[in-house]
């Protein structure tokens, strides 16, 4: 017959028997033909990872001119080489050398990726393979890349599965899924003969020791099917055969670490940037050609103010902001890695972190340990009675014993804690006699223990699913309806339940059988919730102080996660289940995203879905998350952020990475990445006003006086010294006040800060050109004008360092009183003449001092008026 593994779709897989399944793949119980596997494999290619072509450095730094502020003063380097303006040419070129080498090297290192995918993938199988139709079956140990669909599969403890495959058989086989889902409790696997329908939205978990509906039809929940097994698991326990359903690119697990079209692409970093570089472009492209229009009409000037004109541009960019940033972002980063552990792979996602003002996280592993604990026992009247604990944990630990498990279960071991807490040392101390461990289809455990003072009885203590103990249990209608409807509390309350039963009888002289498992009187019921993370009520009351909103997005029952939030003190309101999200667009997502906390079994991508519908709604978020199933929300957010227990894919794939397990270290890099916001912000109000406020004067001078007020050569040194100073800014420490809200950096509010503050600055610059024209008007000096201008320049750029900082300590007032004497020395050192400037008369001083002094007080009088101009 004719098979394609296409044609296997996940609604067939998930509602197939194995007979069904086995006919569609073309195969059998004994395995495929070695020539049959031969031409699967020609056809359908290895089973291997899809190649990530990874490009090479060179490429990713040409790539890195794609950044608009980049590009812009790559073009200004051009320009001024062009004209002859070596020496700022050569400035701005090593400053675009520099960005784009950090942004190439930060690409680069996240393109490795993969890596990771492939080191959880097997390297051989043992399959079924037969060499003719009529030969017997034969395992054999094939490598993984040879694997095909079709084949039979045989798994053993300790292996890696291969493909993804759908159970045939099984014997007590559990799953480490840690690699897929972040959660590190084995998941239990068995064969599903007729699966059922998938469970309406919404509805209710089964009460049993697993909470997830096998019966969901595969999809992005597929990783909680019992029935399937997934490339990059690992068996934990037992044993079992499979069929072949998927191979290379089409495994889930391949399929995970594929970006979806709408993921990140550009963050709040970018956008903010990339706002006010294309307004500052906007200004730079119109600058030259007005300069050369207005003086051609007015002065009669040509090509000559061409040097002129390029300054001028020059002089309105900020060329020192790539230093600036990375230095900041740098020394923010080593802090953190010093002294709170959180690395941080991705320079901007710092500053990323400052702006972000919702953080999107897991339940398991994040605000949960993955480690139940025990929450109560109770009779079948719904009261506390410890007895029930007791019987319970009877069962747990000679089950563990007689039956020789690898390792206690995880709810076992919550009951033994529990009891050697509460119980007498010697309250578990029975002769046992028998064990039936559990089994994923009976969904209980038997132990069978001598019964006190009753020579030649035994008693049978049973635990597990309500249901299952319930159909063993001979009641009447009233106390079965009782008994469920106490159980459905404790599933709404976000407990797992589990139910507790004796029975004694005389001692059997043949073994136990599960056919004995009848006749049992309900003890009560054990409620167990999941240990809450030690830091987690103490990071999410930091994060709300921050301002931070936080959303729990979690595959678990509703009533689980809503438990788990009101345990850490963050009140969940209605909890949303994923299904409703279904017959929303992108903007109902985005609706109920804003005014909802906690929403329940999401799939990946419903996780992701919702993280992109925040942020097209003007979010900054944050996403942390452990696991493969991670992957898509941790690309869509603005900063992606993993746990220390993290997979490998997820580790590389997040920008953050906490290495200690103290979940307050997220609030910690928040903090920081609000201080790099903010000594950023103020770099930019500070320098592009100042910038600004001089081109302004230098336009308008231009255009009033016979010769250029400033020279080109004086331009470029007013610019290195300003530019010399400002790397102080890097080392500014930003106040408390700065550190209490998400700080975002939005053009048009930075735009209108800029304005104001420019057009001050312009006014004091004009204000010391009247002075000027007064004080030399003997000499009528260009020279001295020239270095009448350059001082005052430097003045009050010194001054706006020192009025407009927004940080403490640091070196910005030292750097400020250099910045000053050397506006005031420079034009009477021997330099002054070799760069066209002479002494000035001494009355221009004290006019020059009463300028500053109202300029002064203006800033002081404005920046008091003005709240936050450029943050949020």
């Amino acid at each position: 017959m004719t098979w394609a593994p296409e044609r296997i779709s996940p609604l067939q897989l998930s509602r197939s028997t194995p007979l069904q399944l086995l006919r569609s793949l073309g195969s059998g119980p004994r395995g495929l033909v070695e020539s049959e596997a031969e031409a699967r494999l020609v056809r359908y290619g290895e089973n291997v990872l899809p190649a990530r072509r990874v490009p090479s450095l060179p490429i990713v730094f040409l790539r890195s001119l794609r950044d608009p502020f980049t590009a812009v003063l790559a073009c200004l380097a051009l320009v001024s080489a062009l004209v002859a303006a070596w020496a700022t040419a050569s400035v701005i070129a090593v400053l675009v050398v520099v960005s784009c080498a950090l942004r190439a090297a930060g690409e680069h290192r996240a393109d490795r990726s993969a890596a990771g995918l492939r080191e959880l993938v097997a390297s051989t199988a043992t399959v079924l393979r037969r060499t003719d139709d009529g030969a017997a079956p034969v395992p054999r140990e094939v490598p993984v890349d040879q694997v095909v669909p079709g084949d039979v599969v045989r798994l053993a403890p300790g292996d890696l599965v291969p493909a993804d495959l759908r159970l045939l058989r099984a014997t007590g086989l559990t799953m480490h899924q840690a690699a897929l889902t972040g959660e590190s409790a084995p998941v239990p696997k068995y064969p599903v003969d007729e699966p059922a329908a998938p469970a309406p939205p919404g509805a209710a978990p089964s009460h049993a020791l697993d909470e997830q509906d096998p019966a969901h039809v595969l999809d992005e929940q597929d990783f909680d099917r019992p029935e399937v097994c997934f490339q990059g698991s690992s068996v934990a326990s037992g044993s079992g055969t499979g069929v072949v359903v998927s191979t290379g690119a089409d495994t889930r697990f391949a399929r995970a670490d594929k970006p979806h079209r709408n993921d990140r692409r550009t963050t709040a970093f970018d956008r903010s940037v990339y706002g006010i570089s294309w307004i500052l472009i906007r200004f730079m492209l119109l600058t030259p050609p007005l300069v050369l229009m207005a003086n051609a009409a007015l002065r009669g000037r040509g090509l000559e103010t061409l040097p002129f004109a390029v300054a001028v541009a020059v002089g309105l960019t900020p060329e020192m902001l790539p230093v600036i940033v990375t230095t900041t972002l740098a020394r923010g980063a080593s802090a953190l890695a010093r002294t709170h552990q959180v690395i941080v792979k991705r320079l901007p996602a710092l500053h990323d972190l400052g702006a972000v003002d919702v953080v999107c996280l897991d339940k398991t592993g994040t605000l949960t340990q993955d480690r139940p604990v025990l929450d109560c026992a109770l009779d079948t009247a719904g009261r506390p009675d410890d007895s029930v604990l007791h019987w319970a944990a009877v069962n747990s630990l000679w089950t563990l014993q007689l039956a020789e498990l690898p390792a206690a279960d995880a709810l076992d071991e919550a009951l033994l804690d529990a009891a050697e807490e509460r119980l007498p040392a010697d309250a578990l101390e029975y002769d046992a006699v028998a064990a039936l461990p559990f089994d994923p289809v009976r969904r209980l455990s038997t132990a069978v223990v001598d019964t006190p003072h009753r020579l030649g009885h035994h008693t049978l203590v049973v635990k597990g699913a309500v249901e299952d103990v319930l159909e063993r249990c001979p009641l009447s209608a009233d106390e079965r309806e009782r008994a469920v409807a106490l159980a459905d509390r404790l599933a709404a309350d976000g407990l797992r339940v589990l139910a507790v039963a004796l029975a004694e009888r005389p001692a059997a002289g043949r073994p136990y059988t599960v056919a004995d498992e009848r006749g049992f009187t309900l003890k009560g019921l054990v409620g167990l919730r999941d240990a809450t993370a030690e830091s987690a009520a103490e990071a999410l009351a930091a994060l709300a102080h921050r301002g931070v909103a936080v959303k729990v997005l979690t595959g678990d029952h509703p009533g689980t996660a809503a438990r788990a939030c009101r345990e850490l003190g963050l009140d969940p309101g209605e909890v949303v289940t994923a299904a409703s999200l279904d017959g929303l667009d992108d903007a109902g997502v985005g609706e109920l995203a804003d005014r909802s906390t906690v929403f329940a079994r999401c799939s990946p991508e419903q996780k992701a879905r919702i993280v992109r519908a925040l942020r097209e709604r003007g979010h900054v978020t944050g996403f942390l998350g452990d696991g493969v199933n991670d992957l898509p929300a941790l690309r869509a957010s603005d900063v992606g952020i993993c746990p220390p227990e993290a997979v490998d894919v997820a580790r590389e794939t997040a920008d953050v990475v906490l290495a200690a397990k103290d979940l307050t270290s997220l609030d910690h890099a928040i903090v920081a990445g609000r201080g790099g916001g903010a000594t950023i912000a103020g770099y930019l109000r500070i320098t592009l006003s100042s910038n600004l406020g001089n081109v302004i004067a230098m336009l308008t001078a231009g255009l009033l006086l016979p010769f250029l007020p400033m020279l080109p050569a004086q331009v470029l040194v007013q610019n290195l010294c300003f530019d010399a100073a400002q790397l102080a800014f890097a080392y500014d420490r930003p106040r408390a006040a700065m550190l209490r809200r998400p700080l975002k950096l939005r053009p048009r509010e930075v735009l209108a800060s800029v304005t104001g503050y420019g057009v001050l600055n312009a006014a004091a610059d004009l204000a010391t050109f009247a002075v000027l024209v007064w004080a030399v008007s003997d000499t009528r000096g260009e020279t001295a004008f020239h270095a009448g201008w350059f001082t005052e320049n430097l003045l009050t750029q010194a001054l706006v360092m020192v009025l407009l900082r927004t940080g403490r300590g640091g070196g910005i007032p030292v750097t400020a009183g250099v910045l000053a004497l050397t506006g005031l020395l420079l034009p009477l050192s021997p330099l002054g003449p070799l760069i066209g400037m002479a002494a000035l008369p001494l009355a221009y001083y004290p006019l020059l001092a009463l300028v500053l002094t109202l300029y002064a007080a203006a800033l002081h009088w404005v920046t008091r008026r003005t709240r936050r101009p450029s943050t949020s």
